[in-house]
Protein backbone atom coordinates (compact mmCIF):
# COMPACT_ATOMS: atom_id res chain seq x y z
CA UNK A 1 0.00 0.00 0.00
CA UNK A 2 1.25 3.65 -1.19
CA UNK A 3 1.02 6.19 1.41
CA UNK A 4 1.98 9.74 1.53
CA UNK A 5 3.37 11.50 5.05
CA UNK A 6 1.48 14.68 5.69
CA UNK A 7 4.72 16.82 5.20
CA UNK A 8 4.95 15.14 1.60
CA UNK A 9 1.03 15.49 0.97
CA UNK A 10 1.38 19.45 1.51
CA UNK A 11 4.12 19.46 -0.82
CA UNK A 12 3.24 17.68 -3.80
CA UNK A 13 0.20 19.96 -3.90
CA UNK A 14 1.70 23.15 -3.07
CA UNK A 15 3.86 22.22 -6.42
CA UNK A 16 1.42 20.92 -8.29
CA UNK A 17 -1.19 23.89 -8.03
CA UNK A 18 1.79 26.32 -8.40
CA UNK A 19 0.90 28.14 -4.82
CA UNK A 20 2.69 30.63 -3.72
CA UNK A 21 2.30 31.87 -0.24
CA UNK A 22 4.33 34.60 1.42
CA UNK A 23 3.79 33.19 4.63
CA UNK A 24 4.52 29.25 6.36
CA UNK A 25 0.48 29.10 7.13
CA UNK A 26 -0.46 25.75 5.94
CA UNK A 27 -3.27 25.77 3.27
CA UNK A 28 -6.52 25.03 4.23
CA UNK A 29 -6.72 25.39 8.08
CA UNK A 30 -9.65 27.88 9.59
CA UNK A 31 -8.89 31.45 9.35
CA UNK A 32 -6.85 31.15 6.08
CA UNK A 33 -7.63 32.43 2.61
CA UNK A 34 -9.63 29.52 0.33
CA UNK A 35 -7.15 29.19 -2.40
CA UNK A 36 -8.33 29.60 -6.04
CA UNK A 37 -8.17 27.30 -8.70
CA UNK A 38 -9.25 26.45 -12.43
CA UNK A 39 -10.29 22.99 -13.47
CA UNK A 40 -12.65 21.11 -15.94
CA UNK A 41 -16.07 20.81 -14.25
CA UNK A 42 -20.09 19.36 -15.03
CA UNK A 43 -20.16 23.12 -16.26
CA UNK A 44 -16.58 23.25 -18.46
CA UNK A 45 -13.68 24.79 -17.36
CA UNK A 46 -14.12 27.20 -14.10
CA UNK A 47 -12.69 28.64 -11.38
CA UNK A 48 -13.86 28.27 -7.54
CA UNK A 49 -13.93 31.36 -6.87
CA UNK A 50 -15.87 32.63 -9.91
CA UNK A 51 -18.51 30.10 -8.83
CA UNK A 52 -18.81 31.40 -5.35
CA UNK A 53 -18.44 35.25 -6.41
CA UNK A 54 -19.22 37.38 -3.59
CA UNK A 55 -21.31 34.69 -1.73
CA UNK A 56 -20.69 32.67 1.03
CA UNK A 57 -18.95 29.22 -0.28
CA UNK A 58 -19.41 25.38 0.25
CA UNK A 59 -16.82 23.33 -1.01
CA UNK A 60 -17.23 19.59 -1.04
CA UNK A 61 -14.75 16.73 -2.09
CA UNK A 62 -15.87 13.01 -2.55
CA UNK A 63 -13.91 9.69 -3.61
CA UNK A 64 -15.28 8.57 -6.64
CA UNK A 65 -17.93 8.73 -9.08
CA UNK A 66 -20.83 6.56 -9.49
CA UNK A 67 -20.60 5.27 -5.75
CA UNK A 68 -23.43 4.64 -3.58
CA UNK A 69 -22.91 7.20 -0.67
CA UNK A 70 -21.71 10.03 -3.14
CA UNK A 71 -24.80 9.40 -5.33
CA UNK A 72 -27.32 10.27 -2.30
CA UNK A 73 -25.25 12.68 -1.33
CA UNK A 74 -24.93 14.60 -4.35
CA UNK A 75 -28.32 14.16 -5.05
CA UNK A 76 -28.99 15.72 -1.44
CA UNK A 77 -27.31 18.86 -1.91
CA UNK A 78 -29.18 19.62 -5.30
CA UNK A 79 -32.34 19.00 -3.06
CA UNK A 80 -30.99 21.38 -0.72
CA UNK A 81 -29.95 24.00 -3.39
CA UNK A 82 -33.00 26.20 -2.52
CA UNK A 83 -32.22 26.33 1.02
CA UNK A 84 -28.50 27.13 0.57
CA UNK A 85 -29.61 29.79 -2.10
CA UNK A 86 -31.80 31.42 0.75
CA UNK A 87 -28.89 32.08 2.61
CA UNK A 88 -26.82 33.26 0.16
CA UNK A 89 -24.43 30.31 -0.16
CA UNK A 90 -23.01 28.33 -3.92
CA UNK A 91 -22.01 25.09 -3.98
CA UNK A 92 -19.81 22.78 -5.73
CA UNK A 93 -18.52 19.42 -5.40
CA UNK A 94 -14.91 17.73 -6.62
CA UNK A 95 -14.18 14.30 -7.88
CA UNK A 96 -10.81 13.07 -9.06
CA UNK A 97 -12.11 11.49 -11.93
CA UNK A 98 -13.20 13.62 -14.74
CA UNK A 99 -15.48 15.93 -16.08
CA UNK A 100 -17.01 13.41 -18.80
CA UNK A 101 -17.51 10.54 -16.02
CA UNK A 102 -19.19 13.34 -14.14
CA UNK A 103 -21.62 14.01 -16.76
CA UNK A 104 -22.38 10.60 -16.87
CA UNK A 105 -22.59 10.11 -13.18
CA UNK A 106 -25.38 12.86 -13.09
CA UNK A 107 -28.15 10.84 -15.19
CA UNK A 108 -27.55 8.10 -12.16
CA UNK A 109 -28.01 10.71 -9.56
CA UNK A 110 -31.24 12.08 -11.47
CA UNK A 111 -32.75 8.66 -11.89
CA UNK A 112 -31.86 7.49 -8.24
CA UNK A 113 -33.54 10.31 -6.86
CA UNK A 114 -36.62 10.17 -8.73
CA UNK A 115 -36.37 6.67 -8.04
CA UNK A 116 -36.01 7.49 -4.30
CA UNK A 117 -36.90 10.51 -3.51
CA UNK A 118 -40.16 10.99 -5.69
CA UNK A 119 -38.62 13.79 -7.73
CA UNK A 120 -35.34 13.97 -10.09
CA UNK A 121 -32.37 15.94 -8.60
CA UNK A 122 -30.27 16.32 -10.88
CA UNK A 123 -27.16 18.60 -9.85
CA UNK A 124 -27.33 21.77 -11.25
CA UNK A 125 -24.02 22.96 -9.50
CA UNK A 126 -20.88 22.23 -10.58
CA UNK A 127 -18.60 19.22 -10.10
CA UNK A 128 -14.85 19.89 -10.34
CA UNK A 129 -12.74 16.92 -12.04
CA UNK A 130 -9.02 16.72 -9.65
CA UNK A 131 -8.00 14.46 -12.38
CA UNK A 132 -4.17 15.01 -11.06
CA UNK A 133 -5.42 15.30 -7.37
CA UNK A 134 -3.61 18.59 -7.38
CA UNK A 135 -6.32 20.14 -5.49
CA UNK A 136 -6.67 17.35 -3.18
CA UNK A 137 -3.37 17.21 -2.30
CA UNK A 138 -3.24 20.68 -1.26
CA UNK A 139 -6.49 21.16 0.45
CA UNK A 140 -5.19 17.96 2.64
CA UNK A 141 -8.65 16.66 1.12
CA UNK A 142 -6.90 12.67 1.02
CA UNK A 143 -7.58 9.72 3.26
CA UNK A 144 -4.03 8.09 3.47
CA UNK A 145 -6.20 5.18 4.90
CA UNK A 146 -8.25 4.85 1.58
CA UNK A 147 -6.77 3.54 -1.50
CA UNK A 148 -7.66 3.04 -4.85
CA UNK A 149 -6.77 -0.83 -6.69
CA UNK A 150 -3.62 1.23 -7.64
CA UNK A 151 -2.64 2.20 -4.31
CA UNK A 152 -3.27 5.57 -4.44
CA UNK A 153 -4.89 7.71 -1.97
CA UNK A 154 -8.31 8.36 -2.54
CA UNK A 155 -10.32 11.86 -1.58
CA UNK A 156 -12.05 11.72 1.98
CA UNK A 157 -15.22 13.27 2.01
CA UNK A 158 -14.31 16.81 3.20
CA UNK A 159 -16.23 20.06 3.65
CA UNK A 160 -15.01 23.45 3.29
CA UNK A 161 -17.53 26.31 4.00
CA UNK A 162 -15.71 29.95 3.13
CA UNK A 163 -16.82 33.24 3.48
CA UNK A 164 -17.55 36.32 1.07
CA UNK A 165 -14.12 37.22 1.51
CA UNK A 166 -12.64 33.36 0.57
CA UNK A 167 -11.86 33.25 4.26
CA UNK A 168 -12.16 29.33 5.92
CA UNK A 169 -14.52 29.54 8.52
CA UNK A 170 -15.08 25.70 8.67
CA UNK A 171 -14.01 22.29 7.69
CA UNK A 172 -15.86 18.72 8.42
CA UNK A 173 -14.09 15.55 7.19
CA UNK A 174 -15.37 12.32 6.83
CA UNK A 175 -14.35 8.88 6.09
CA UNK A 176 -15.55 7.73 2.71
CA UNK A 177 -18.45 4.88 4.42
CA UNK A 178 -19.43 7.56 6.35
CA UNK A 179 -22.11 10.24 4.42
CA UNK A 180 -22.47 14.02 5.11
CA UNK A 181 -25.52 15.44 6.98
CA UNK A 182 -26.61 18.64 4.56
CA UNK A 183 -28.93 19.89 7.84
CA UNK A 184 -25.53 19.97 9.93
CA UNK A 185 -23.69 21.74 6.82
CA UNK A 186 -27.13 24.56 6.87
CA UNK A 187 -26.91 24.54 10.32
CA UNK A 188 -23.40 25.43 10.89
CA UNK A 189 -23.75 28.40 7.94
CA UNK A 190 -26.80 29.63 10.33
CA UNK A 191 -24.78 30.04 12.71
CA UNK A 192 -21.59 31.35 11.36
CA UNK A 193 -23.78 34.00 9.54
CA UNK A 194 -25.79 35.05 12.45
CA UNK A 195 -22.06 35.33 14.33
CA UNK A 196 -20.72 37.31 11.53
CA UNK A 197 -23.65 40.23 11.64
CA UNK A 198 -22.45 40.81 15.19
Amino acid sequence: RFHLLPTEIRKMGNAACGVKRASTTPVGILGSKMPDFELDSTLGKTSLYKVFGDKWGVLFSHPADFTPICTTELGMAQEYLPEFEKRGVAIAGLSCDPAESHKEWLKDIEAYTEKTRGKPHKPTYPIFADTKREVALMLGMIDIGHVSAAGIPLPARKVFIVDPKKVIRCTLCYPAATGRNFDEVLRVIDSMQVAAMR
